[in-house]
């Protein structure tokens, strides 16, 4: 059962906007490209596991603090006698391990996954003995990404590779697991203290004069659209949405990137260019939000 989705990450989400409305240096789209394909990653490892057919609670993308310390799990999965935790890496190519470093097969060394895995679960440790949810924990590094290989892995690490995980999965479902009030106890206080957003981002500095304007498409995420009718229609790929939805779209956007800023009909009407009837912008956000304020004042909100 899944207790708690996961949600696409609001770094990555400002990141991508702002890649297609400004030019991001080679730093920022590596950075950018990098959070990308681990999110994809663990997207793929919740496709399978969320075919569990044993008793369990899923926890996804937990982001606890433990003595003033953050800890992030990708995967928590909670059965009768066992916690799971799983830190889920999407790499790609050959690699290979050598006196506990790993390296890729150009012999760059990447930071082994087991350091952050093991740093991971000796603060969980911790939280769940503060908790008084004493427990035994399995932490595993998969490795999802069928095109991945590892040479001269040692058989004593935590590691599952891709060949390994329906074979890990099916072994699971086959233990005997019955929960309890306390287990969705724990799963509940875990979410409780769940923290919303990193405070370590890495973003890019940007300001609103330097950003592209328009009606961002929402299937190919290019600044193409243009309006028809009732109808924004994109000139890249032909996907056509009515006006309303792509807007709204892109009021969000505009709150994600510029949270402090109001909500205002010439806010919005600058941020979107391409719906030019201003009185269109306005009923579309009296629509969806509630005015304060009067006349030129005037700004909505949720």
């Amino acid at each position: 059962m899944i207790y708690k989705q996961r949600a696409i990450p609001s770094e990555l989400l400002i990141l991508k906007n702002l890649d297609t409305r400004m030019r991001l240096d080679e730093k920022d789209k590596q950075y950018y490209a990098n959070l990308k394909k681990g999110y994809e990653g663990e997207v793929m490892f919740d496709r399978l596991i969320e075919k569990l057919t044993c008793e369990c609670l899923i926890l996804n993308d937990l982001l606890l603090k433990q003595n003033n310390t953050l800890l992030q799990i990708d995967t928590l999965l909670i059965t009768q006698d066992s916690l799971y935790l799983y830190e889920v890496k999407n790499y790609e190519g050959d690699y290979y391990y050598d006196s506990d470093r790993l390296y890729k097969k150009n012999q760059k060394e990447i930071i082994n996954p087991l350091i952050q895995l093991n740093r991971t679960e000796s603060l969980f440790r911790q939280l769940l003995k503060h908790l008084g949810y004493p427990t035994s924990i399995f932490a595993s590094v998969v490795f999802i990404n069928p095109e991945f290989t590892l040479y001269q892995s040692p058989l004593n690490k935590p590691f599952i590779f891709p060949t390994q995980i329906y074979r890990h999965l099916k072994e699971l479902n086959t233990v005997s697991s019955k929960l309890t009030d306390d287990h969705k106890r724990l799963a509940d206080k875990l979410l409780s203290l769940h923290v919303m957003d990193s405070p370590y981002r890495e973003l890019p500095s940007f300001e609103y004069k330097e950003l592209r304007k328009g009606v961002i498409c929402g299937e190919c995420f290019s600044l193409s659209m243009s309006v028809l009718g009732k109808h924004c229609i994109c000139k890249k790929c032909g996907q056509k949405e009515i006006v309303e939805t792509a807007v709204m779209r892109n009021v969000k956007e505009f709150q994600l990137l510029f949270p402090e800023q109001k909500i205002t009909t010439n806010a919005i009407h600058d941020w979107c260019e391409i719906v030019t009837c201003k009185r269109r912008i306005q009923r579309i956000l009296e629509k969806n939000f509630k005015i304060k304020g009067a006349h030129q004042w005037a700004y909505y909100v949720e």
